[in-house]
């Protein structure tokens, strides 16, 4: 697989970080606005995780792709221009963080649109990409996001470097993702909203990231993470990621690029 990134390119990695917040929650439940202790720990992602997560993306000069949900970002506008002016990309991630499997297609038409027009309000521009809430698109999903002129999708599992959706003329890129390099599942625990992962110890995920950082590099792929701010923003979990990161930068040939990066790269290509 070697030879499908540009110059002497080997694999890239690209930081995706899910800036879900309360939308999640109060998206699962809505009566989680009432639980203080639940709205506590999803502030927490925007309001310390963000924050100490641009601070080390600074030191390593690497740019990212941040996914927002409308609801996080009209509640939280000066964290969005924040990450627009370091460079980094804001994405779209719905807009209370719906799973979209069941949802009709007006309403998703509905919650496509509406966070296009915040996004849009915040940035100066329309988002380019995408990521499904919980990976969970819907049969109508692709489509419309080729309709509203998106660049690529990040919520497909099956493949292991980028590729192309031709939908009816128009071509977008899907820059691929997997569960493993999910944060939430190592480290999330919340009891009450019958969520309860097993909280692995930073240096046990340090190796799962790792590891398949090695397959990344071994097959010269596409390593794309998906970190949440009130997961990953936690001191010692952000260790794992800064881990990473010196582990990845000790390989010759190893580029960090935003999700919008890889996809307007692969349409060159």
């Amino acid at each position: 697989m070697a030879g499908v990134w540009p110059g002497d390119t080997r694999c890239v990695v690209t930081l995706g970080f899910d800036i879900d917040g309360v939308s999640s929650w109060i998206g699962r439940d809505p009566s989680f606005v009432h639980r203080p202790g639940i709205i506590s720990m999803a502030e927490y992602g925007p309001k310390r995780g963000v924050p100490r997560i641009l601070r080390l993306l600074d030191d390593y000069d690497i740019k990212a792709s941040f996914y927002i949900p409308g609801y996080v970002a009209e509640t939280h506008e000066d964290m969005v221009r924040e990450i627009v002016r370091k460079g980094h990309e804001v994405a779209h991630h719905g807009y209370m963080h719906e799973p979209l499997g069941d949802v009709p297609l007006d309403q998703e038409i509905e919650i496509l649109e509406k966070t296009i027009d915040i996004l849009e309000r915040l940035t100066g521009e329309k988002p380019k990409g995408y990521r499904a809430p919980q990976f969970d698109s819907s049969v109508n999903t692709i489509s419309l996001l080729a309709q509203h002129d998106f660049v690529y999708d990040t919520s497909m599992h099956d493949a292991d470097v980028p590729y192309i959706h031709d939908i009816e003329g128009k071509k977008l890129v899907e820059v691929p993702v997997k569960w493993a390099l999910d944060d939430f599942g190592y480290f999330a625990y919340v009891p009450q909203a019958g969520v309860r992962s097993a909280m692995q110890d930073p240096d046990s995920v340090f190796e799962s990231y790792a590891a398949e950082f090695d397959g990344a590099y071994k097959y010269g792929t596409c390593m794309t993470m998906t970190l949440h701010p009130q997961v990953s923003g936690r001191p010692s979990r952000l260790s794992s990621l800064e881990r990473l990161i010196r582990y990845a930068r000790s390989h010759p040939n190893v580029e960090f690029m935003r999700g919008i990066d890889i996809a307007e790269y692969w349409l060159s290509r």
